[in-house]
């Protein structure tokens, strides 16, 4: 039987839970194996952001429950062809952690993909990777993309430069996980 190729999905505690499940099912029903990786294995407590009206900004609701199968400073690139930055909260966190950076850039050095939606952007900007590229991410991530020295394309729900691709939201995964598996094929 063929090994079974693996992306490693890295998220946190109040990761967006709805980006996290729909990744682990889309790639398992793809034939791959999705790798969770987190600051620790744990049962993960990830959140659900939404808009309700008469609010000036997104919700943050209690979300499902996943584990996480590896930690991140156990991860190593060379076991995965790439990997996908998550958003939600988790990512306001992860990008402190040098493990986790130094593995990204590791990605990156080896001209493997590297995917990032929502917020999941904020971990490519402190791994020094959004400078002369073309990124999109959640509206309020703008910012940080701009002052990093990328520019920052709110027209397109998901934009592939390179090796990197980036969605704006959990409601830009039709078109990010199209430009996705265009890539892994």
């Amino acid at each position: 039987m063929a090994k079974k190729k693996k992306i490693l999905i890295v998220t946190g505690d109040a990761g967006e839970g709805y980006e996290c499940l729909y990744a682990k099912h889309r790639f398992e029903e793809a034939g791959w194996e999705a790798v969770i990786a987190a600051p620790s294995v744990k049962r993960l407590n990830l959140v659900i952001h939404d808009f309700e009206p008469g609010w000036d900004t997104y919700i943050e609701k209690p979300g499902y429950i996943v584990e996480s199968n590896i930690a991140i400073s156990k991860a190593k690139e060379k076991d995965y062809e790439a990997i996908l930055l998550l958003g939600g909260r988790a990512p306001e966190f992860l990008r402190n952690d040098p493990k986790l950076i130094k593995l990204v850039q590791a990605f990156d050095k080896k001209k493997k993909y590297i995917f990032a939606i929502c917020h999941g952007i904020q971990i490519l900007v402190t791994a020094g990777l959004v400078k002369d590229k073309n990124i999109t991410c959640y509206e309020h991530v703008k910012f940080e993309v701009e002052a990093c020295g990328g520019t920052f394309i709110g027209k397109d729900e998901a934009v592939k430069h390179g090796r990197i691709v980036t969605g704006q939201t959990w409601q830009s995964h039709p078109e990010f996980y199209r430009l996705v598996f265009k890539c892994l094929k």
